[in-house]
């Protein structure tokens, strides 16, 4: 919804966005932020973008990033933490980007404890880049089942989405959002995402936008990626970011 967002001023390199809700900030966990001060320093540059919440989300693959909510927890604890020393307000939450495999499609039939944010319960989820994973649908169906709100991470990048755009649609109606990562407007994945990232705009099939920062290099091209012309079209649309603001 518009009116959420703060009208960005063009002498000022504040972001109309508040709210972020997918980056890799937790130090050591994943392909993301390394040590606490590199974290630090990258939640200081979303404040200084305008942030006044980060959900940051660290990968959990079962293979390569066996995170658990504990390990999770105890990292944004110590987040938290240093930011507080640093005098840094930020608003800090974690959940997880978990990757849809077995083990993931497994746990939405138990009572595995899973992290989401906000009230509705939002979880987000990536898959495979090449190829449609045959379990997609029935995942999404059980994580509704289950009382959350499935969110598809980053749906630009995606070869088989570029092949089959019609399954955007579909997988809305199925009940998931899509989240668009802000750098993908600049054509920093691929052009192919870009231009996925564009229809998907022009469609109004995104809900959230994220930052999916992993380090410097992402943190400096977000301040590019703004400047790319669909960036304000992204605003008009009725995206949640800054609901989570009141949860």
């Amino acid at each position: 919804m518009f009116s959420l967002f703060k009208k960005r001023s063009k002498h000022t390199n504040v972001l109309p966005l508040q709210a972020d809700m997918h980056s890799h900030l937790l130090p050591g966990l994943d392909d993301g932020v390394q040590t606490l001060s590199e974290a630090v320093q990258l939640v200081r540059q979303m404040s200084e973008l305008g942030y006044k919440q980060l959900v940051t989300t660290p990968h959990i693959l079962s293979d390569f990033y066996p995170n658990t909510p504990n390990g999770i927890r105890k990292q944004l604890k110590a987040l938290r933490e240093a930011c507080q020393q640093e005098g840094i307000e930020m608003r800090l939450e974690a959940a997880a980007e978990y990757y849809l495999d077995e083990v993931f499609f497994k746990s939405l039939q138990t009572d595995e404890d899973l992290l989401t944010f906000g009230a509705q319960k939002y979880i987000l989820f990536e898959t495979g880049f090449v190829n449609q994973p045959a379990i997609l649908l029935d995942a999404i169906f059980r994580m509704k089942a289950k009382g959350l709100q499935p969110i598809l991470a980053h749906p630009e990048r995606y070869e088989y989405m570029a092949q089959h755009r019609e399954l955007a649609q579909e997988l809305v109606e199925r009940g998931a959002l899509l989240q668009l990562n802000l750098n993908s407007l600049s054509g920093y994945y691929s052009i192919p995402a870009k231009k996925i990232g564009e229809w998907l705009i022009d469609k109004k099939l995104v809900h959230f936008v994220g930052t999916d920062c992993h380090n410097q290099k992402h943190m400096n091209l977000l301040k590019e990626s703004v400047k790319a012309p669909y960036f304000d079209k992204l605003l008009k649309l009725d995206l949640l970011n800054n609901t989570l603001l009141e949860a």
